[in-house]
Formats: structure tokens, C-alpha cells, sequence
């Protein structure tokens, strides 16, 4: 990594972050990316962003999400589908990149939000009490509405969002002809952000549980549940 100052960038302390019950491995982080063109520069921040990752102790997979289709237009058992959800399951956090077109995510970012459930059966929570870090590509000039919208998602899903994140203006400019981006201050900021999500997901990982153990959800049965979403509003 050129790019990387790298005596700027300890390892993490882990001992200072982990839980007693931590299990273990290396933290697990999936990375999205929202663009299906070839020179795609949210692609290439995810693989940036893996790099830096990958430096500081973690396993991490990206998804390719050529081939999957729309929400409700396929089956959960496509192929794409299938594989998206296993990695959702594997992951202990995730990295979201998304370009912004006509003032918001792409619609292939938010497809595969959309694929994933709050719960699968047999009560696995895909995304519950998971990190998040969110990041965004631009064509024009520097903007937040991705990374903004991608934050409700991430609340939505109940993942916990850290607080940084990475917007790149003009970002055909600032990526290199080997779909590299060189030292400087967008750079830094990927870095930031990949390092306070690895020290989330440490601090975090073996504690979820109990952080988004929930009093309503423990007085309300699951028949109860049931009847109750089942029931016509009058």
C-alpha cells in the first residue's frame, strides 16, 4: 500500500477492545459496492478499503452484484441471493460504498439492502447488532446524500453505524489509472474509517447480544407477535 504512512497506523490493540466472550478470529468485515460498470469507483474504494482492513487484522469478502436481481423478482433461494445472505450471516460488520446518482444510492446498492432480512428462519438476525461503515463515490461535487440515506438503512437494520465515513467529489479525478487512490486527504479518510470500524467491531463483537437485548422483545411472545402483525388496523 503506497499510499499508507504505515508507522501512523499501529496495529489495533485488541486487548484493550475485545469482550471476554470474544470468539476469536479475525474479525469478519463484508464490503458492498453499488455500481456495476467496469470503472467502478465505488469498487475500487471497497477494494482500497479491504486493503486497509486486511493491514489491520481482518478477513474480509467483497460481493460482486453482477447477476442479482431486484427485490421480489427471484426467489430467496437464486443463486446471488443465497450468496449474498451467507456472507451477510459469516460477517461481523460491513462496509457500504455507494455512487450517488440523481441525489441518492444507485438502485443496485439498495437491491441488496433489500435482500437482506431482518431474521432468517431458525431466528438467525443477519444484520442485528453488526458494525457499519458507510462511504460514497461521486461524479460531481462533494456530497453526503449516499452516505445520509445509507445511514437510515443501517438504523433500520439495526446494525451499529459508527460515527465516520468517506464521501469522494469528482472521484474519476481522484482514482489513478491502476484504480489506485494516492496519498492524501481522501485517502486518509478511508483509513479513518477502516480503523474506527475495526475498533467497533472489536469493542463491540462478543457484547452484541446484550447491547440490542430488547425489554419489549422479551415480554412479547412470538405467538404474541404474530396475532399482533396479523391483525387488520381498524
Amino acid at each position: 500500500m503506497p499510499a499508507l504512512v504505515a508507522e501512523a497506523l499501529p496495529k489495533i490493540d485488541v486487548e484493550a477492545l475485545k469482550a471476554d466472550r470474544d470468539p476469536g478470529h479475525k474479525p469478519r468485515i463484508l464490503l458492498l459496492y453499488g455500481s456495476l460498470r467496469e470503472q467502478s469507483y465505488s469498487r475500487r474504494a471497497v477494494e482500497e478499503s479491504a486493503r486497509i482492513l486486511r493491514y489491520l487484522g481482518c478477513e474480509t469478502k467483497i460481493f460482486d452484484p453482477t447477476g442479482l436481481p431486484q427485490p421480489d423478482g427471484a426467489e430467496p433461494e437464486h443463486p446471488k441471493v443465497a450468496e449474498l445472505r451467507e456472507l451477510v450471516v459469516w460477517s461481523e460488520g460491513m462496509v457500504w460504498s455507494s455512487p450517488e446518482r440523481h441525489g441518492a444510492m444507485t438502485s443496485i446498492m439498495k437491491a441488496q439492502i433489500d435482500w437482506l432480512p431482518l431474521s432468517l428462519q431458525g431466528g438467525i438476525r443477519t444484520t442485528q447488532g453488526k458494525t457499519l461503515a458507510v462511504m460514497q463515490v461521486s461524479g460531481g461535487s462533494q456530497s453526503f446524500n449516499s452516505v445520509n440515506q445509507m445511514r437510515i438503512l443501517g438504523r433500520w437494520m439495526r446494525m451499529i453505524t459508527i460515527p465516520n465515513q468517506s464521501s469522494i467529489p469528482k472521484a474519476w479525478l481522484e482514482f489513478d489509472s491502476e484504480g489506485r487512490l494516492p496519498a492524501g486527504p481522501f485517502y486518509a479518510r478511508i483509513v479513518d474509517v477502516m480503523e474506527e470500524l475495526v475498533k467497533f467491531t472489536w469493542l463491540t463483537r462478543g457484547r452484541s447480544d446484550y447491547l440490542v437485548d430488547r425489554y419489549s422483545e422479551r415480554v412479547e411472545s412470538v405467538e404474541e407477535v404474530h396475532k399482533r402483525v396479523s391483525t387488520k388496523s381498524t
